[in-house]
């Protein structure tokens, strides 16, 4: 999708862990999931919006 392998994952999983603590990680995954959910609800309504306008 964005070109990322593993090795990059795991770099940036180390630095976010460096940055925030090990404390975080719980709160940051979820806020990030929670985003992403809501970015594929709000892709959905767009579709199915265009979909009926057609």
């Amino acid at each position: 999708m964005f070109g990322l392998g593993a090795p990059e994952l795991i770099i940036i999983l180390v630095i976010v862990l460096v940055i925030f603590g090990p404390s975080k990680l719980p709160e940051i995954g979820q806020a990030i999931g929670s985003g992403i959910k809501e970015l594929k609800k709000a892709t959905k309504e767009v579709e199915d919006s265009a979909s009926l306008e057609d």
